[in-house]
């Protein structure tokens, strides 16, 4: 099998509650989460994928909160998963036409994930969301 695929996504976080936002088919609700470029830090492409998918501007966890790993078309890619602590909330970014986004509680945030190793991270998240 390849070396996995390597991907970088944020936990957008704001008084207490977590950003989804859709998939590009608007069938799933996930965080912004993207591949690391060549040349580009895991934080930075982080940070990227907020702007794009989201419209948000923040702060960066320094350390990734966790990874974790999934199977798409044959391929397994590791994302590691940082928090942003929200500053900016846009009204105009790239991705705006292609995705929704909506401000939710933790709990429900965890109901609305599928991927299992992201719904662990985000219970490991709860003190510092429900602290910000």
């Amino acid at each position: 099998m390849p070396d996995p695929v390597l991907q970088a996504a944020a936990i957008p976080v704001q008084n207490g509650r977590i950003c989804l936002v859709t998939s590009r088919s608007g069938r799933r609700w996930v965080i912004p989460k993207g591949r690391i470029e060549r040349g580009q830090s895991p934080s930075e492409a982080a940070i990227l994928e907020a702007w794009e998918e989201a419209g948000l501007v923040g702060d960066l966890s320094p350390v990734p909160l966790g990874t974790f790993q999934y199977e798409k078309l044959d391929r397994v890619f590791l994302v590691s998963v940082y928090v942003l602590s929200v500053k900016e909330i846009r009204s105009d970014w790239p991705e705006r036409r292609d995705r929704r986004r909506e401000w939710v509680e933790w709990t429900v945030a965890l109901e609305r994930i599928e991927e299992e190793g992201l719904r662990e991270i985000l219970r490991n998240l709860q003190p510092l969301a429900l602290a910000d």
